[in-house]
């Protein structure tokens, strides 16, 4: 009997420090590594290039989508892939990729006029493309702005309009794809 009980109190104590191991290992994980953890889990590790083409296939996908639901005429064409073009996002040379290197040796006020540059092309990429956006939707039917204003708003809960750059992947309508024709 005591050998029994003995037996039982090693094991629930082997237990207890397997689970506290464990429970201090999840609390040593930061947020991002739990979060990375989890979607590696749920889904598998794409490549950037494989997933810069999913991307571009679900865009290709969404404008076709769009061009379909609007019911483009022959004679609005040419403003339709006008208006595609100026709102496919710029190639990432164009962009500008963030270099963390290049902003430890900034001091604050140039870390600063750094951020407000970054945002003036910012501005001036959304201004051109309220100019295309603006061209394009001068040649539809009333019927066509209504449609295409509520899957605008539709696509605005996914960063419709926001420019380019950013936190969290923000981009404008079609940020996922690099190509409109896909």
């Amino acid at each position: 009997m005591k050998t029994l009980t003995k037996t039982l109190l090693s094991g629930l104590a082997a237990l207890s420090m397997g689970a506290a191991a464990i429970g201090a290992q999840a609390q040593t994980q930061t947020p991002a590594q739990n979060q990375a953890t989890a979607q590696n889990a749920v889904r598998p590790h794409l490549t950037p290039e494989q997933r810069q083409a999913k991307m571009a296939e679900f865009a290709a996908r969404r404008e076709a989508k769009l061009h379909a639901d609007l019911g483009i005429t022959a004679g609005q064409e040419s403003a339709w892939q006008s208006f595609v073009a100026a709102m496919k996002p710029a190639a990432n040379g164009q962009r500008g990729q963030f270099d963390r290197a290049a902003w430890t040796g900034l001091s604050a006020p140039q870390r600063m006029q750094k951020m407000i540059d970054m945002q003036k092309q910012r501005t001036t990429r959304m201004e051109q493309q309220l100019s295309a956006l603006n061209s394009f939707y001068s040649v539809l039917s009333p019927q066509q702005k209504q449609v295409f204003d509520t899957e605008s708003a539709q696509l605005g809960r996914h960063h419709f309009g926001h420019g380019q750059g950013g936190h969290g992947g923000h981009g404008n309508w079609q940020r996922a794809g690099q190509t409109a024709q896909g």
